[in-house]
């Protein structure tokens, strides 16, 4: 696995994000049996940068904890099968061969303010954010309450099996 990490912000977490994005990654990876090697990117910005990004794509005006852009459209969740059907000039990097999976954007400040919101730390915050966006690149959403139970049921067990936990 290729990611990239681009931070926007002056903000720096008391753990390597870089690090945790691909524990994360390579577990929801392992969780759905994606059968490639992927290439992620990750983008932390502040409560301004992802309002605009949320209202240019999403015509939303109002900051969000974290963006989703899958780079695949999935007929089901979790079924990578559709790749092959697709063109590979528009899903795999020329040069590694990776699939690019998707982008990330997370606000550095939601991470701070719901980690305190919800009285447990930072890494837990940003653990459970990407765990909830690498989902959303691998075609889940959660748009309806059966939706909803099934991302959270998931995201769960990728945080409890790598023991980041409300503290």
């Amino acid at each position: 696995m290729t990611s990239y990490v681009e931070n926007e912000t002056k903000k720096e977490f008391p753990f390597d994000v870089q690090e945790i994005l691909e524990k994360i990654a390579d577990t929801v990876l392992e969780m759905e049996k994606c059968p490639y090697e992927v290439c992620i990117n990750l983008l932390l910005t502040d409560n301004e940068g992802i309002r605009a990004y949320n209202k240019e794509c999403r015509d939303i005006d109002r900051a969000t904890d974290v963006l989703s852009f899958p780079n695949i459209d999935y007929e089901k969740e979790g079924d990578f099968s559709i790749i092959e059907e697709m063109d590979e000039a528009d899903c795999f990097d020329p040069d590694s061969g990776e699939l690019l999976l998707g982008d990330i954007i997370i606000s550095v400040e939601k991470v701070e303010e719901q980690a305190k919101e919800y009285g447990h730390s930072e890494l837990r915050e940003f653990a459970f954010l990407t765990a909830h966006s690498m989902f959303h690149l691998c075609g889940y959403d959660h748009m309806e309450a059966d939706e909803a139970v099934v991302m959270e049921q998931k995201q769960e067990a990728v945080l409890s099996q790598l023991g980041i936990t409300r503290e």
